[in-house]
């Protein structure tokens, strides 16, 4: 074997397809890159190839203005000149789902495989804000065994500088990266960025200097002699002289191999020369081992609004949208792939790290909201037309005889579930054909409501609340005839709906004439509510003083409020210097009690605060001499502000958790808003919902690190525990939390935060993330027994996502029973992920995770025949068979595995 170094030079550009300027301004720049590129490759036969960032959208901006150029681009993707894949965009892995980063590969393969050429094995993170850990298990899931990434390992400062004095967690830019269950890539660190090689001069006397630098700084890290040059950077020009330079640098440095390389040909010979001793890397990788100023983790908090709204979109999608289609599918209706590839398309359009972190200029952000928007009106409009196929099918003959008016409930969250329900039944409707509208409505509305109840399809009554709702218009979309509005009478609903199962639905009916039991009221104090497993009183201070019946333990004190000052930016959170937060704990709040039933108390808090109205004058100074924010010196400004901040606690019947929801009129700049939960536990590390797992972090950080915050990433939750008594806040769409250290780890749920500025590598005002306005944040308080995994609580918390659906219909015959599960399933410690129809092969696939690190059985049925199980993948190809008795099969879940069952009917 000789020993030669080999220098690998991969032509590459990283391509933010929206950051510092608006998306058409990057667009235009990237037709002009890829027209430079094409024409590069049919100009010189030694520019071997080009390694488009891992990312399939590229080449659909492209096409979208150059489609003439499809031919060309098609042909040198099938020679292996441009290598694509194996990603349709280049995620912020933790801000979106995990369902949406399966998707995310699910698109790159599919429309790479469209080309025709090969699609890159490579788990291609070059610069997402930290690595999931469970995305080696994802990528072997895809047959990739090899990822490269340039952050979560070692630090990587202010403009991508190294630093030179920290404890790496390994002492190479080659590792081993392992998940949760033991899976396994190579990972290949960036360790000096992924630009180390752009740039590569012709001219003998700066190629000298050039590579006299850049060799040992990439011997420094390498464990072969094969040296990876990145030959490009952000929105990085083709480099149309690579080939010139590569020869001047083979005459200057013989004993170095210069190639104009590429990953699978890097990645090859790389692997003939791994040393025995890489050192092995553990799931999640955050950048912990580092001093913590440059791990971009608050982006999770820049323009909250943006996650919210991409919680929504996936929710819907993936939680709502798909399990409905495929139960229609069931029934005959055709499964709209077509519709899901367009509305995921557009979700993951807002997906890119700059986009989705809200971490670019203020127009980028605008645009991402219509994209928002467009595909939740697409998902909308396949829930509607799901529901619109399943009903028909749904039995309701139960009915019969009965002055009855059926509706059905649908549980799409993947866990039986109780809840409250909220329906708009119409008695009666009258369309316009019949008369002038005011005529109908003037009728209609005086026309009295008969008493009744809601019952079952068994003939059990279910006490409800019902008002009168008056008279509502509408409208049919017929298929055959033009549209058809009406009026319609209705009767509005309140019940508490119970033992809807997993996956499936349960219809019920107002039946005229029924009795309606009496039911009491949850208020038991002037601002105290009480169910069968919770007791809430609302403080004087608008704090919650919470006693879990279950365990007897009372928490007190859970949601005062925070605010503090920022002059960081939109990356990265930092509180002045010698400042101290603000609280509401001895601010007094406006309490009253908005709404009292049986079926729901609501106590609405208002705090009339007041806050510095902005950082002083000495932050925009700053920001404008391009001072990095670890070393600002600007304070709070001393003229203050009001901060209206409205809060409501609900508790439903029968409920495990308090809902909460505020909205905050924010009228401040650079400041921080947060909601506090001291949990008083005794622990050293807490849990909190992440990609396919419920991550185990550490409540104190490194050694290493010196940002007085310890900010992190949530999915769905955050949970700290004893082992004994537990304490979870589940959101929606509120990324950011902190353990904080303060004797109490108290759980600390960043709401909202303000920064002008988008930050990085120069000044970029972002008056819009300053989030002036109305602020509003969802979040829920779930107290347990045990943690969040042993006692189940993560199934409350995931359910929290998930909206029920109801639907009226008739009395008619239907092929479906009045109450039904499509997939019926259990698995202590395994949590519901996802369940549609593939594409390729129109069979049903459900996908589950063990959130324990011990071995788990999953137990799968179905209602009806099927022709056979088999083990899938994330990219939903069949795998080996299923042992199926009677319709069912029980499978052997390895500690921490994503497990996907395909199903042929």
């Amino acid at each position: 074997m000789t020993n030669k170094k080999t220098a690998h030079i991969i032509s590459h550009t990283h391509w933010d397809r929206e950051w510092y300027m608006p998306y058409e301004y990057h667009h235009a720049l990237l037709i002009e890159l890829m027209d430079t590129l094409l024409d590069t490759l049919d100009r010189d036969p030694d520019y071997k190839s080009f390694h488009l960032d891992g990312q399939t959208i590229m080449l659909e901006d492209y096409l979208q203005v150059r489609p003439e150029m499809k031919e060309k681009l098609t042909k040198y993707i099938q020679e292996e000149r441009i290598h694509i894949g194996p990603w349709y965009i280049l995620q912020d892995e933790f801000l979106t789902s995990s369902e949406a980063n399966v998707r995310n590969l699910q698109v790159g393969h599919r429309d790479a495989k469209s080309y025709g050429g090969k699609i890159s094995k490579l788990g291609y993170f070059p610069d997402s804000f930290g690595n999931m850990g469970q995305a080696p298990q994802m990528l072997r899931q895809a047959d990739i065994d090899v990822a490269a990434f340039g952050r979560g390992v070692k630090p990587t400062g202010f403009n991508n500088q190294v630093s030179e004095d920290a404890a790496y967690e390994s002492p190479y830019s080659e590792m081993i990266w392992q998940s949760p269950d033991g899976s396994k890539v190579i990972g290949i660190l960036f360790a000096n960025w992924y630009c180390n090689g752009m740039e590569v001069p012709v001219d003998e006397k700066q190629a000298i200097a050039y590579w006299e630098k850049a060799i040992p700084n990439a011997e420094k890290f390498a464990s072969t002699r094969h040296l990876l040059f990145m030959g490009g950077c952000d929105h990085q020009p083709i480099q149309t002289d690579l080939s010139d330079a590569i020869e001047v640098a083979k005459k200057l440095f013989p004993d170095v191999d210069f190639v104009h390389s590429n990953f699978e040909l890097y990645v090859d010979e790389l692997k003939k020369d791994l040393p025995d001793n890489l050192q092995t890397v553990h799931g999640e990788l955050r950048s912990q081992r580092t001093e913590g100023w440059y791990t971009l983790v608050n982006t999770a908090s820049s323009r909250v609004y943006l996650k919210q709204m991409n919680a929504e979109n996936q929710t819907l999608l993936e939680k709502v949208a798909e399990p409905l289609a495929a139960f229609a599918h069931q029934v005959g209706k055709p499964y709209p792939h077509h519709l899901f590839v367009y509305a995921w398309k557009t979700l993951m359009q807002n997906h890119p790290h700059d986009s989705i972190c809200g971490c670019s200029v203020d127009e980028v952000h605008r645009e991402m909201v219509t994209r928002f928007e467009k595909s939740k009106h697409m998902t909308e409009m396949i829930i509607r037309e799901s529901i619109d196929g399943l009903i028909p099918a749904i039995d309701t003959t139960a009915f019969e005889g009965k002055e009855a008016f059926p509706f059905t409930v649908f549980n799409t969250a993947g866990y039986n579930r109780d809840g409250f329900v909220e329906v708009s039944i119409e008695l009666k409707r009258r369309y316009f054909s019949e008369a002038y509208p005011t005529r109908l409505a003037r009728e209609m509305k005086v026309e009295p409501i008969a008493a009744g109840a809601v019952m079952d399809a068994e003939g059990n009554v279910i006490d409800c609340e019902w008002i009168d709702g008056g008279v509502m218009f509408g409208y049919d979309l017929p298929k055959d005839k033009f549209r058809q509005p009406y009026m319609a009478r209705i009767l509005k609903l309140r019940l508490q709906a119970k033992d809807i199962p997993a996956l499936g639905y349960k219809t019920l009916a107002w039946v005229t004439g029924a009795a309606n039991p009496e039911a009491a009221s949850q208020l038991t104090g002037d601002f105290t509510m009480e169910n069968s497993n919770l007791k809430v009183e609302v403080l004087a201070n608008g704090s919650l003083k919470m006693t879990d019946k279950a365990t007897g333990h009372v928490y007190d004190g859970l949601n005062v409020y925070e605010d503090a000052g920022d002059v960081g930016n939109e990356y990265m959170y930092r509180m002045p210097e010698g400042t101290t937060p603000l609280t509401t704990e001895g601010v007094d709040a406006e309490r009253t009690v908005v709404e009292d039933s049986a079926f729901r108390t609501v106590i609405e808090v208002k705090h009339n605060w007041s806050i510095p109205a902005s950082a002083d004058e000495l932050l925009h100074e700053e920001q404008l001499e391009i001072v990095g924010f670890p070393n600002r010196k600007a304070k709070r400004s001393k003229e203050m502000v009001a901060f209206t901040i409205v809060t409501r606690y609900t508790l439903d019947r029968d409920a495990k958790r308090v809902d909460v929801h505020v909205t905050m009129d924010n009228q401040s700049k650079d400041h921080r808003v947060r909601a506090l939960f001291p949990t008083g536990f005794d622990a050293e590390t807490h849990l909190a919902d992440s990609i396919f797992e419920v991550a185990r972090r550490n409540n104190v950080p490194a050694p290493e690190w010196q940002n007085p915050s310890n900010d992190q990433h949530q999915q769905a939750f955050v949970s700290v525990s004893d082992g004994k008594l537990g304490l979870t806040v589940a959101n929606k769409g509120l990324c950011e939390y902190e353990v904080s250290q303060d004797n109490k780890n108290t759980i600390a749920v960043t709401l909202m935060r303000s920064s002008g500025e988008l930050g990085d590598w120069g000044y970029f005002p972002t008056p819009e993330a300053q989030c002036i306005g109305t602020n509003v944040a969802e979040y829920a308080i779930i107290p347990h027994a045990g943690d969040v995994v042993t006692s189940g609580a993560y199934e409350e918390a995931h359910s929290f996502q998930v909206p029920f659906l109801v639907r009226q219909t008739d009395v008619h015959a239907g092929s479906l029973p009045a109450n039904h599960a499509f997939l019926e399933w259990a698995g202590e410690q395994v949590a519901f992920s996802s369940l549609k129809m593939a594409e390729e092969t129109d069979n049903m696939v459900a996908r589950w995770y063990n959130v324990a690190l011990e071995p788990r059985t999953l137990k799968v049925k179905l209602p009806e025949a099927v022709k056979g199980f088999y083990r899938s993948d994330l990219l939903e190809r069949k795998g080996e068979a299923v042992a199926n008795d009677n319709n069912g099969a029980a499978i052997e879940l390895g500690a921490a595995e994503i497990f996907t069952l395909g199903i042929e009917k």
